[in-house]
């Protein structure tokens, strides 16, 4: 089958941002489409005239800034439940220049797999979930729409000695999660989850149903890392399952500044990449109450040290008195238990609740939030920390958060180009910054957004340089987006691209301009086509 048709009329539609007005009346035609060729397709599609429209929008929108009266609706919401009808979706859309967010389970930092200043459409991946465990080749194939949390369940069915890299959030969708990069607790021992891609299925700008043989290791690489929905819309991965043993340790410090928390903030610094690759410790960092002597409350900073060593007590604890031994760790800080119930016990869950709290697709709270991403190449003074803090200390901060993640072990051993992801050897740690607040309003937003701003602009002079690196599961639409609806100029792409991806960034502009070249798998951060970017300049 020829696609020339459904290129010409794309084409059309990402010459002009004039046209995105009249687009809108083409999801009519968009659901003819989809209904003419398959009529069970009926039951999942929704529009605004569905009385379950806003229910199946609403689901998976995990923040609540992109849940509010002005915030963007889709034209139609279609939820495909195989190959087939995600492939016939990308199709019609091409037919009738329909512009497409994909998303899995709705965790995009700001919201850019279900919003869209243009007309669009949302494909969810929902029903896609099925996730096949192979104990023997020690591997799985794992649909697009399915979360941490069902994957981590369907490996633990099956065997309590492999567990997989991904992160700490049960309800995130690997869709995104694995085409960001995707890290966890067990980073510093196997990578990050994209480090452990063996194969992908994915439908192409084409319509065509591609696997790692028929899409090309250049594709295939850039999938792995490279951010959601830039090349294609990956339908499933086959992972590899890395081996663990039957029982891990986990423990939780929480230090305040009256118990020396700088310091003790100060010496991690120096020692958590270096430490042996089994053991994971980061650092959650927030404000709370305390008690003095006198029985007064005042405010403190808590300095949680949060970690899991894949292996038992006795081992672990002879490295920690030897490479921090001011942490003061004792046995009894420290459980043994499976790794499957270290994923509950790292989410927040009663660690001997039932497993089947990991297929919960809903979230335990859902709030507005903000979050910044920060690379950090040289330990802070202590000086520098204790500005931190006194950021901690501003009314904005009450639910305010500092993730230090420690890198080395394997991460160092990686090379920044294996996979799109370059943030490898010479990272200390990673830092997430992030902001919660539960008040609505657009001056409340802008009080808690200018504080996470303020911070992150006191962070300059200790944290990474030319670039100033990000992480693009982190996304962070502050540092640059495109000014034009459907079209990223190659130069308006570089000032984030680089931030994200370092060297790597020309490497993808190279593979979305081969699979890609007319953009239709665009949002406000998705890697630019030049082909795209000569014609937009010729018309100019």
């Amino acid at each position: 089958m020829k696609f020339s048709c459904f290129s010409y009329v794309l084409l059309l539609l990402v010459l002009s941002s004039s046209s995105w007005s009249a687009l809108a009346d083409n999801h009519q035609e968009f659901i003819q489409c989809l209904t003419h060729s398959n009529q069970t397709y009926s039951s999942s599609i929704y529009t605004p005239n569905n009385s379950s429209f806003s229910s199946i929008r609403q689901f998976s929108i995990q923040n609540l800034r992109f849940n509010t009266i002005k915030t963007p609706k889709p034209l139609v919401i279609v939820t495909p439940v195989s190959e087939s009808e995600v492939q016939r979706v990308i199709l019609c859309a091409r037919k009738n220049g329909m512009h497409v967010r994909v998303r899995s389970a709705g965790h995009d930092y700001e919201g850019l797999s279900y919003v869209s200043e243009v007309p669009f459409v949302i494909v969810d991946l929902i029903n896609l979930r099925t996730i096949n465990v192979d104990v023997n080749d020690k591997s799985a194939w794992v649909e697009a729409g399915s979360t941490i949390g069902e994957l981590y369940y369907r490996i633990a069915e099956k065997s309590k000695t492999l567990g997989f890299p991904a992160g700490v959030c049960p309800t995130v969708g690997v869709g995104g999660h694995f085409s960001g990069g995707g890290y966890g607790t067990m980073m510093r021992k196997y990578g990050l989850a994209a480090d452990n891609i063996v194969d992908a299925r994915l439908v192409d700008a084409n319509g065509r149903i591609l696997d790692r043989a028929s899409m090309g290791e250049d594709l295939f690489w850039a999938i792995r890392g490279g951010g959601g929905n830039t090349f294609g819309l990956v339908l499933s991965w086959k992972i590899k399952l890395v081996d663990i043993p039957k029982e891990v340790t986990v423990f939780s410090l929480h230090k305040t500044l009256e118990q020396n928390a700088t310091k003790l903030v100060h010496k991690w610094q120096n020692v958590a990449s270096r430490f042996h690759k089994d053991l994971f410790i980061r650092i959650i960092i927030n404000r709370l109450k305390s008690s003095d002597q006198g029985g007064n409350n005042k405010l403190t900073i808590s300095a949680s040290f949060n970690s899991l060593f894949i292996g038992g007590i006795d081992r672990l604890l002879p490295i920690m008195q030897e490479n921090f031994p001011e942490l003061g760790l004792r046995k009894e800080d420290c459980i043994e238990m499976s790794w499957i119930r270290s994923i509950m016990y790292f989410a927040g869950f009663p660690i001997h609740g039932s497993l089947d709290v990991l297929l919960s697709r809903v979230q335990p709270k859902t709030r507005y939030f903000k979050a910044k991403p920060d690379y950090v190449y040289q330990p802070i003074p202590e000086g520098g920390l204790e500005g931190i803090w006194r950021f901690f200390f501003e009314d904005e901060a009450k639910s305010s958060y500092v993730i230090l993640t420690p890198y080395g072990g394997r991460m160092d051993e990686i090379s920044p180009s294996a996979i799109p992801f370059p943030h490898r050897a010479g990272n200390l740690y990673k830092i997430q910054h992030l902001v919660y607040w539960d008040e609505e309003g657009e001056e409340v937003a802008e009080r808690h957004i200018s504080w996470i701003r303020r911070l992150y602009s006191y962070m300059a002079p200790f944290v990474s340089k030319f670039p100033r690196a990000a992480y693009i599961n982190y996304r962070d639409i502050d540092i640059g987006m495109n000014n034009k609806k459907g079209y990223t100029s190659y130069m308006q792409a570089k000032v984030w691209g680089i931030k994200y991806f370092k060297n790597n960034f020309d490497g993808l502009v190279h593979v979305k301009t081969k699979v890609d070249p007319t953009n239709f798998f665009w949002n406000e951060q998705s890697i630019p086509s030049l082909t795209r970017d000569k014609k937009n300049k010729g018309e100019q």
